[in-house]
């Protein structure tokens, strides 16, 4: 316990900047929090309350805080926001899935997902405003990337989300599938990851929490460096160097793609998990089943099957049952593991970049 006698001011100076705005408290929420109540003179427990009351409890501002003396709460509401995003655009879908448009006070929107499937509670959280890696059929790229968030803006997404909830539900799993390519925003993402996985943050086991790229090598030799190792999906969308290029212009080769992937499961011991999307008439045809299943090849993988999910504004469609029975059955009989991923939130455009693009008039309506 400090006195005001004691205080420094080199913490005082940090705490005013984060007060300004020009940090987000969820940056570095201990440390941040640490240094504003020590300035303070406040009991150093005040910080496992607090936490509780964001990650378990789901408070949405101080004043929910009721173990909180009441001149601590004034103290917070007027010190330290809590958030720095506003919902711009809230959707729901017959099959549970919500999806949030925020707007971002230091610029931007992005969005976030919110999936119900049976017992499981998944959220879908953004990475970057834009993203740089150009496929050519993602709505999330069309407009590039503006920047990188912060890990704030990265724990924001996943308690705005959690508020969604009910009492009884709880979040189960993350994905790290949404706007931007998250190894281009490692040493944000890492740090919020962190916060999901900590016991007194989501408390979410890391078999349960998945990032997904387009595919870094160097990046991802990075993350196997890193403790501890999530689980890592990579998009793949086609099964050879020429059509890979032409959907994903910024890819690398796919032989140090995989070679670097084979790396991560050697390191980590997850199995990979790898993406493609079905296009019709592109990507869909029986020579690129064969291929993909020559690519793969005996390699301890699922691979996730996406049918195209239309973008208003892009010429790509979804492929025929028949053209994905065939695609499917193909895979299949290589003994690859494959899953065909349902479609969720269809309606509220749930694919990564929709909303935002409706919000500004180049997407379908809000629901």
């Amino acid at each position: 316990m400090t006195t005001p006698a004691d205080r420094n001011p080199t913490k005082e100076a940090n705490a005013k900047e984060t007060a300004s705005g020009h940090f987000h408290l969820l940056d570095a929420l201990d440390r941040q929090l640490e240094d504003w109540l020590e300035t303070r003179g406040e009991a150093s427990y005040r910080l496992g309350q607090i936490r509780r009351w964001l990650f378990e409890q789901r408070a949405v501002d101080w004043n929910r805080m009721s173990d909180l003396p009441q001149k601590l709460r004034q103290a917070l509401t007027a010190g330290l926001p809590l958030w720095q995003t506003q919902i711009a655009g809230h959707t729901q879908a017959e099959d549970g899935t919500e999806k949030l448009l925020l707007s971002l006070t230091h610029g931007g929107q992005i969005e976030c997902v919110l999936l119900r499937d049976q017992i499981r509670r998944t959220i879908c959280i953004s990475t970057q405003v834009g993203c740089g890696m150009g496929c050519v059929f993602c709505a999330s790229g069309l407009d590039g990337v503006l920047r990188n968030l912060s890990t704030g803006e990265i724990v924001e997404q996943m308690l705005r989300l959690q508020h969604l909830l009910e009492a009884k539900e709880r979040v189960s799993h993350v994905v790290v599938m949404g706007m931007g390519e998250p190894l281009a925003n490692l040493a944000a993402l890492l740090p919020a990851l962190a916060e999901a996985h900590r016991p007194d943050g989501l408390g979410i086991s890391t078999r349960r929490i998945t990032i997904s790229t387009v595919g870094l090598p160097a990046a991802i030799d990075q993350l196997a460096g890193s403790q501890p190792h999530y689980r890592l999906a990579i998009s793949l969308h086609a099964p050879n160097d020429v059509l890979r290029r032409q959907l994903v212009p910024t890819s690398q080769p796919l032989q140090s793609l995989m070679a670097a992937a084979d790396r991560y499961f050697d390191v980590s011991g997850r199995r990979l998990t790898f993406e493609y999307v079905l296009l019709a008439g592109i990507n869909d045809q029986p020579e690129h089943a064969r291929q993909l299943a020559r690519l793969l090849g005996r390699r301890e993988a699922m691979l996730n099957v996406i049918p195209y999910n239309p973008v208003a504004g892009l010429p790509y469609q979804t492929p025929s049952s028949a053209s994905q029975q065939t695609f499917h059955r193909i895979l299949l009989s290589n003994g690859l593991q494959v899953q065909f991923r349902h479609r969720k939130g269809n309606r509220i455009d749930a694919a990564c970049g929709q909303l935002r693009r409706s919000e500004k008039g180049g997407g379908h309506p809000l629901v």
